[in-house]
């Protein structure tokens, strides 16, 4: 019961970051909602509050989730780990060209909630046992963005982050970089979340 009640604050809070920040903007007339929802992290912020709050009533209601919400979940929390890394490593210091806004509403999607995910799925009961095979659950949402934004990036000379940019300081090479490590990171933090909870069925068994 406990995590549900978590799981539910998280989820308000991290919906509450998104309607604040888009508040924020359309006060002051800098919100553009193609750009602002194809940013990874606010797509991805909303898959978590989904699975947030599904995870919520599932842990009210029985003692173990189903495995397929736990490979989904396993998922938002490969895209919590890269987006709080992400952000961290290679934007918060960049100079922003346009409104910069509210601090806290980044803080929440980028950092807090992303820290929330890792953790809960560590410590967190009930979540069921995944085969290796899930990993490309985690992997066809990744792949689907980055096309789309590559993609729309040449048409319309606009990418929601810098290092995607192939005409940018790293160029071409610099984008194909960044995209390996990242893809890589993904893949890594959903083989770890899928260890983690093979760990629980050998503890289980024993």
């Amino acid at each position: 019961m406990v995590f549900g009640l978590l799981r539910l604050a998280a989820a308000i809070a991290a919906l509450g970051a998104i309607v604040v920040q888009i508040g924020d903007q359309i006060s002051h007339g800098a919100f553009v909602p193609e750009f602002y929802f194809s940013y990874f992290t606010v797509q991805s912020s909303l898959i978590s509050i989904v699975v947030l709050a599904v995870g919520a009533v599932l842990a009210l209601r029985w003692k173990l989730d189903p495995e397929l919400f736990t490979a989904i979940r396993m998922s938002a929390v490969a895209y919590a780990a890269v987006t709080c890394v992400v952000y961290n490593v290679l934007l918060r210091d960049l100079p922003d060209d346009g409104y910069v806004g509210l601090a806290w509403p980044g803080e929440v999607l980028h950092v807090w909630i992303p820290v929330f995910l890792i953790v809960e799925w560590v410590v967190a009961p009930g979540r069921a046992v995944l085969g290796w095979e899930r990993i490309w659950t985690a992997v066809g949402f990744p792949l689907a963005w980055l096309g789309f934004t590559l993609v729309r990036g040449v048409l319309t000379r606009w990418y929601p982050y810098p290092f995607l940019a192939p005409d940018g300081p790293d160029g071409p090479v610099g984008v194909l970089a960044y995209v390996v490590a990242i893809s890589a990171f993904i893949i890594g933090s959903a083989a770890l979340a899928i260890a983690i909870s093979r760990v629980g069925m050998r503890n289980r068994a024993g």
